[in-house]
């Protein structure tokens, strides 16, 4: 199950950065930044209301919000940096170069987390990175 969600991240994510690179014309980076972020704002506390969740907000500990608050300045930094290189650069190098965080995501998966090395993780990590040069050069 956990592929398909991946899948759908995916997708939108793609979307996410066609329909920015043509709303982000003759729009401050930063301004279209806080207005993506109203929206992510409300649609994630609606479905938290709907679905009933809002009443598990006492159950987290403070270990949990303190990461969660960190994660959440980490996203503010990455899309502020997104939305101004999108803006200045062409999505189609912009996107991909973006997408070298699966690189540093995995090397501080092992370091961080502790998560076990592949022979398959290495080597896609590799081409990931190879990919990404050839498109900055």
């Amino acid at each position: 199950m956990w592929a398909i969600y991946a899948l759908l991240s995916a997708l939108f994510a793609a979307l996410v950065s066609i329909l920015a690179k043509i709303g982000i014309e003759n729009v401050n980076s930063n301004l279209a930044t806080a207005i993506r972020t109203v929206v992510v704002l409300v649609l994630a506390w609606g479905i938290v209301f709907v679905t009933g969740k809002h009443n598990e907000i006492t159950n987290i500990s403070q270990k949990s919000l303190l990461f969660l608050v960190l994660s959440g300045f980490a996203t503010g930094f990455s899309w502020l940096f997104y939305y101004k290189a999108l803006q200045i650069g062409q999505a189609s190098k912009v996107v991909p170069v973006d997408k070298f965080s699966v690189v540093i995501s995995m090397i501080m998966a092992f370091l961080i987390l502790g998560e076990t090395i592949s022979i398959k993780t290495i080597i896609g990590g590799i081409l990931i990175t190879a990919g990404t040069v050839v498109l900055i050069l």
